[in-house]
């Protein structure tokens, strides 16, 4: 597997995402490294980071509530009240505070953008999920958290340095901070789709001892779709070509690498299709 590059991803018997095996990164630059970890230990260097993957993500959410913005006027004042906040505070934990927030306010918005009733959505629950929409979420989150890892390999950042989340042992915290500003983009749009169209039933899940899970079809539905959504492409504003949501997760990790080494100042996807 190592020879070849190829990643296995493992996940549990409910399908959701326990851990991978990454092969050997032959994609190394000791002077990138050097820089990020820089930029990890300067309180204001790494602030501004944080600051912009909430950015990103908070761009993404509006936009999703903006769609439906008859029922979600008020989410939508709430989320930016929160956001003004963003620039006045210098700690992590506080930054973490306000996007936790801008999170729970965005999920008590769900049954608006959603109104199968199946799905109704009361708060988020991850370990375990105990309800279709939880188990959405973190099937999907879990997906798009692998993807991201897989791109970011394939430039010289190194995917265990982060800024928003944590960096801890075994983990690439990395990914959970650019993943936040997909997790909008790519997850959520793709769960409002599968509801609202009708292509997600009840008889795509199980429920087992509490814990609510999709089936083997509906993770078949599910992986078919999200596939599609990945390989789906946008016209690129600056490259001038078409471009997929996948690359625009590696796009993301040289946009943090031109920031390092102090190139470009990094600034995060905000869709504008």
């Amino acid at each position: 597997m190592s020879q070849h590059d190829i990643f296995v991803h493992m996940y549990n018997y409910y399908g959701y995402y326990s851990g991978s095996y990454v092969p050997r990164n032959k994609q190394v630059s000791g002077y990138v490294d050097v820089q990020q970890a820089a930029h990890y230990l300067d309180d204001d260097k790494r602030i501004y980071l944080a600051r912009r993957f909430i950015d990103g993500a908070v761009h993404h959410i509006l936009r999703n509530l903006r769609r439906k913005k008859e029922n979600t006027a008020l989410a939508i004042q709430k989320i930016l009240e929160e956001k003004r906040m963003l620039a006045r505070v210098h700690q992590i934990t506080e930054l973490m505070g306000i996007e936790g927030r801008i999170r729970k306010i965005y999920y008590s918005a769900f049954n608006d953008l959603c109104k199968n009733p199946f799905f109704r959505f009361e708060k988020r629950e991850k370990r375990p999920p105990t309800d279709p929409m939880n188990a959405l979420i973190s099937f999907g989150n879990g997906l798009l958290y692998t993807d991201v890892l897989r791109e970011l390999y394939k430039t010289t950042i190194n995917p265990t340095i982060s800024f928003l989340h944590q960096p801890t042992r075994k983990r690439y915290s990395l990914c959970l901070d650019v993943a936040e500003i997909f997790k909008p983009l790519i997850i959520d749009q793709l769960i409002f789709y599968l509801i609202n169209n009708r292509m997600l039933k009840d008889t795509h899940f199980d429920q087992v001892e509490g814990v609510c899970f999709l089936n083997e079809d509906g993770r078949k539905l599910f992986l078919s779709e999200y596939d599609k959504k990945m390989k789906t492409t946008v016209k690129h504003r600056k490259l001038n070509r078409n471009v997929s949501y996948k690359s625009f997760i590696r796009h993301e990790g040289y946009k943090l690498i031109k920031h390092f080494i102090g190139d470009e100042e990094y600034k995060p996807l905000k869709a504008w299709w």
